[in-house]
């Protein structure tokens, strides 16, 4: 079987932002507020991020629950991983999801500046430049024939879709505008030339695009 690169859970507004203007330390997401944007993902039982038994079930629920299966190795945009621009200055800044972060898996940050890979728990930071096609190649074979996941933000995954990297897609629509910030698309009909596209409406209120090769 191929090892698939796939986009996973990834939520932009109605408009196709994925996260607003002005990130910071304290505002990973800019001005877009995190609690709005990704409501339908946090009650659910399969939240990667739940620390609490219960959680909803349903249709969000299976779509959150994808977030692992068979992934063994992720690929993020550097301003996901952090809101520092330029060389990093700060080495002791690990992210923000603590001393265990969610991922389970090594990770691939692009980024034009170096610094060394870390370990937290049972995911290693791995800080990598160069053309995306080897970067790609790293992360397969760091995932061991398990498919690797494009985490974001909305600007990699639009390099990667420039590159025809990109095999399937689960993008949550949430039913609120930023008018501004990182976009993933204007429309999701401008991929129907490449991809396989079905629409599912969740009764959260997100719709749910899930598109796949051609």
């Amino acid at each position: 079987m191929p090892q698939l690169l796939k986009v996973q859970n990834f939520t932009v507004s109605a408009d196709g932002y994925g996260a607003g203007d002005d990130q910071s330390l304290d505002r990973p997401f800019g001005h877009a507020d995190p609690g709005s944007l990704l409501s339908w993902v946090f009650p659910t039982a399969s939240f990667p991020g739940r620390t609490t038994p219960g959680g909803t079930r349903g249709l969000d629920d299976h779509l959150a629950r994808d977030f692992h299966h068979g992934i063994g190795a992720e690929i993020m945009g550097a301003h996901k991983f952090s809101p520092h621009r330029g060389p990093w200055t700060d080495h002791e800044w690990h992210g923000w999801w603590g001393d265990e972060p969610p991922f389970h898996t090594p990770v691939f940050v692009l980024t034009h500046h170096h610094r060394p890979s870390f370990t937290l728990a049972d995911t290693t930071f791995h800080f990598v430049d160069g053309p995306l096609e080897d970067v790609l190649d790293h992360a397969r074979e760091a995932a061991q024939g398990r498919d690797v996941r494009l985490g974001g933000g909305a600007q990699t995954i639009r390099a990667f879709l420039e590159a025809d990297l990109v095999d399937t897609l689960h993008v949550a629509v949430a039913p609120l505008e930023l008018g501004s910030g990182t976009r993933l698309w204007t429309s999701p009909d401008e991929l129907d030339d490449r991809y396989h596209h079905d629409v599912v409406p969740s009764p959260s209120g997100v719709v749910h695009h899930l598109l796949w090769r051609r």
